[in-house]
């Protein structure tokens, strides 16, 4: 189906004839309570952090008209089931990531993250100054969602494994949790993909019915408590090098808030993108430190994975091509990340390098 097309014929979209009819319109009075359903097992570090900040924040700059009242996981619905329980009206806000719901789109990954793709603060670049808000608020409206990235967690970590990888054959038949384009991707090279909430993890590893697992980072991972049942991680990935997390609003609740109370949603969710991503680089060191001492043992997949992960992110990104909305927001996040890049690594990347070999160097 051509999305755009849909959104310029629907009533999301409408029409000047229709629009010079419509009365002012009518905005909900008094404080309300919205609720928020989250793909997160409360008090999960990191993204649960970025729900209370959210949370906060929306309370604190409405001077208590509106309150967002979270709901965990399980709570209210389960974690994979907030998109619905929010296009549904069933809840008003949900916090998750938007590459669980490719099912509904495929073009949603790429508000999280994609394979080969984007680092953080390429994709705030692409999001905030390149096109990519205005394109994830078209997506959304065809969903009846106000959409919004609210959250960051950096960089993810490549997974923790119960056997070292050595080389792609590792792969094959390895029972493996991944989400979004990645777990498409290892079901390429043979792996056996799962997709399952945070909250499952752990036992699923304990009991055999994982093999291995990608979650965040060291710092959520080991809350979550991963190096006691697996001896290796690997700490650079390919699928996600930059996640972004989204608040997303069902539409006619966003609509019936006041334009303060909408920008308030809008620059909370903001925010919450800035402190969150600032929460996770702070924490992931200390916290991989802690696992190496705690036995862990760390490894990076070898240069013929990495090329074959790039191979199978291709194809698995090329099937969708036959969709023009898929094709216009892949494109718009190429171009973005082939700009910034261009940029960054004559700059910062180059820096960075020298900056860490001078200061060695003078150490010693």
């Amino acid at each position: 189906m051509d999305r755009r097309s849909f959104l310029k014929t629907s009533a999301l979209g409408g029409s000047a004839a229709a629009a010079s009819t419509l009365a002012a319109p009518m905005y909900a009075q008094g404080n309300r309570t919205l609720t928020m359903v989250c793909s997160w097992p409360r008090g999960l570090a990191g993204v649960w952090d970025a729900v209370e900040r959210f949370a906060d924040s929306v309370q604190t700059m409405s001077d208590g008209q509106l309150t967002i009242e979270a709901r965990a996981a399980g709570e209210l619905v389960g974690g994979l089931e907030v998109f619905d329980a929010v296009t549904s009206g069933q809840a008003d806000i949900y916090h998750s990531a938007e590459y669980y719901f490719t099912g509904q789109h495929p073009a949603m990954a790429f508000f999280t993250t994609s394979p080969f793709g984007m680092t953080a603060p390429e994709m705030m670049v692409w999001y905030y100054g390149m096109g990519g808000l205005q394109l994830h608020r078209n997506l959304g409206e065809i969903f009846g969602l106000h959409t919004n990235i609210g959250g960051q967690t950096g960089a993810q970590g490549g997974g923790w494994y119960r056997k070292e990888i050595t080389s792609v054959a590792d792969f094959q038949g390895l029972k493996l949790r991944m989400p979004g384009f990645g777990g498409e991707v290892v079901g390429k090279l043979g792996a056996s993909v799962q997709v399952m909430p945070a909250g499952d993890i752990y036992q699923a590893l304990s009991s055999g019915a994982l093999d291995g697992t990608e979650w965040v980072g060291p710092w959520s991972d080991e809350r979550l408590g991963l190096q006691e049942v697996c001896d290796y991680f690997y700490p650079a990935g390919f699928h996600e090098p930059g996640s972004a997390l989204s608040v997303n609003t069902n539409l006619d609740v966003f609509q019936s808030l006041t334009p303060a109370q909408q920008r308030i949603i809008d620059n909370a969710a903001a925010e919450c993108n800035q402190f969150d991503y600032s929460l996770f680089l702070a924490n992931n060191g200390p916290a991989l430190q802690r696992l190496i001492a705690g036995g862990t043992q760390i490894k990076q997949f070898p240069d013929d994975v990495w090329e074959a992960f790039g191979r199978a992110s291709k194809e698995v990104l090329d099937q969708y091509m036959d969709d023009d909305l898929f094709v216009e927001i892949r494109k718009s996040v190429e171009d973005s990340m082939k700009a910034t890049s261009a940029w960054m690594g004559q700059s910062d990347s180059f820096y960075t390098a020298q900056r860490n070999r001078v200061l060695a160097m003078i150490e010693e």
